[in-house]
């Protein structure tokens, strides 16, 4: 009785050892993954860092440099269109404004047509009114800078600071889709659209549907089909914007690091580092109760001497800035300044 009783307990004791052991592996396992993965971020983010090369690390509507971590912000989101050309000159496709309010367990998604008619300051010889989406490509020509240039004309627009920026290409934004396995999506109305890679149609049915990268990009690039009245393209975005918050809180992203740096480098830039893109991460998707909110700057589509515009409602635009200026804790009472182009000039 009392050699089993010894046998049972040396066996015990080694099966104990065993599952340390194994445990002890597994954690050196998971920890190694973690180190790589950040090194690689890292990396990658290196290749896709862009200084915005303010003075004192911040926006001139601000008075100090704002904290990823605690403070409300604004990020622009760029989607970039640079598949027609070999240039090295590049439009700003999509624009929407991300405002995040800690405090309040927020973010604002507001769209700015690309259409929209703005005085564009600080680009050399084309300073004067122009399409908004015009600035990246203003800025890349006289060397101020593409994303300095957008970002800074959407900060007038808006009355607001906007303290980093992300752009991705055409090829980014349907690789990282794909990275992710996919997008679901409700589609709300039924409708086609052209694939820009190979110039096949497809075609979108309305109800739950999971989109590839190839057509999430025709998805929220629609603007051309008479159901975009009903179903903007600003509506499609946004819906996509939530989608993916969705999509990335739920989905298991380590396991993807890997895949998903090799997407950066030359499809994605930002002014963020990693350490912001880390704390960002840490206080925003990490909220059970976060909600997401969408604006869009409202007005009307007109052409003036020639050229098809987009012109902000004045009222309208003063009181979203308003209203975005609360959420980022400034004074919203301050006077309302803005680039836009009201008048038929």
């Amino acid at each position: 009785m009392g050699a089993k009783t010894r046998t049972s307990k040396r066996r015990r004791k080694r099966l104990l050892h065993g599952s340390l052991w194994l445990l002890v592996l597994c954690l050196a396992v998971v920890s190694s993954y973690l180190i790589y993965s950040v090194i690689s971020v890292k990396g990658a983010l290196n290749d896709s860092k862009v200084s915005l090369q303010r003075e004192a690390n911040k926006s001139d509507l601000r008075e100090k440099e704002v904290s990823y971590s605690d403070d409300p912000f604004s990020i622009l989101l760029l989607g970039i269109e640079d598949y027609a050309k070999n240039t090295e000159t590049a439009r700003a496709d999509t624009q929407l404004v991300a405002t995040f309010n800690p405090k309040e367990s927020k973010v604002i998604l507001t769209t700015v047509p690309r259409d929209t008619r703005v005085q564009i300051d600080n680009a050399g010889e084309y300073t004067g009114v122009h399409k908004i989406n015009a600035a990246m490509t203003y800025g890349q020509i006289n060397s101020y800078g593409g994303e300095k240039l957008q970002l800074e004309t959407t900060e007038k627009l808006l009355n607001i600071p906007i303290d980093a920026f992300v752009t991705v290409n055409f090829d980014g934004f349907r690789d990282v889709v794909d990275a992710l396995g996919g997008i679901n999506i409700d589609i709300k109305y039924p409708f086609w659209e052209t694939n820009v890679y190979n110039k096949k149609r497809i075609d979108f049915k309305a109800g739950e549907s999971r989109l590839t990268g190839e057509e999430a990009l025709a998805f929220v690039r629609m603007r051309k089909r008479d159901v975009n009245d009903v179903y903007s393209r600003e509506q499609r975005q946004q819906q996509f914007i939530q989608a993916t918050v969705e999509q990335l809180k739920s989905a298991n992203t380590l396991l993807k690091v890997g895949e998903l740096t090799k997407i950066f480098g030359k499809n994605v830039k930002t002014s963020l580092s990693i350490s912001d893109l880390f704390a960002i991460q840490n206080q925003y998707l990490k909220m059970e109760n976060l909600k997401i909110e969408s604006k869009e700057i409202e007005g009307y589509e007109t052409r003036i001497n020639g050229v098809s515009y987009f012109v902000a409602d004045q009222q309208k635009l003063q009181n979203l800035s308003k209203e975005l200026r609360t959420e980022l804790n400034l004074n919203p009472n301050e006077p309302f300044k803005t680039n836009a182009s009201f008048g038929a000039y």
